[in-house]
């Protein structure tokens, strides 16, 4: 089995990004006083929104991601999975966080999605190729 290397630099940037959506979050809960669900505030609500979406998603895309380099699978399909989930999350918290750009929330979720269902795809082509 190898060792999760790329995997390393992989959740070490999610884990970034996490901390900075999570410090918007209690920013905002701090200017305003609201400390439970959105009190009404469009910009805490965008907040809260743009780092739920990424916790609920990028953990799963790691732990894939994970699976696949301990499994062998070769860099030259890992690089472009890490960098289309970071990509993708980018993207859709961006959009949340200012403009609200329909293409790039969108654009974000999808390739998102797109990078989650290859490495399911993957994650099965290697259980029943071995």
């Amino acid at each position: 089995m190898n060792p999760p290397h790329l995997t390393l630099l992989l959740a070490g940037l999610c884990a970034l990004l996490h901390f900075g959506l999570t410090v918007m979050v209690i920013a905002r809960r701090a200017e305003t006083g609201v400390d439970f669900l959105d009190g009404g505030d469009t910009t805490l609500l965008r907040r809260m929104r743009a780092h739920g979406n990424f916790a609920e998603s990028a953990p799963i895309a790691v732990l894939l991601f994970a699976l696949l380099e301990m499994r062998g699978l070769s860099a030259a399909w890992l690089w472009p999975l890490g960098a289309g989930l970071l990509l993708g999350r980018i993207l859709h918290a961006s959009s949340l966080l200012t403009t609200n750009s329909a293409w790039n929330r969108r654009g974000g979720m999808l390739l998102t999605l797109c990078v989650m269902s290859v490495q399911g795809v993957l994650c099965l082509w290697l259980y029943f190729g071995s």
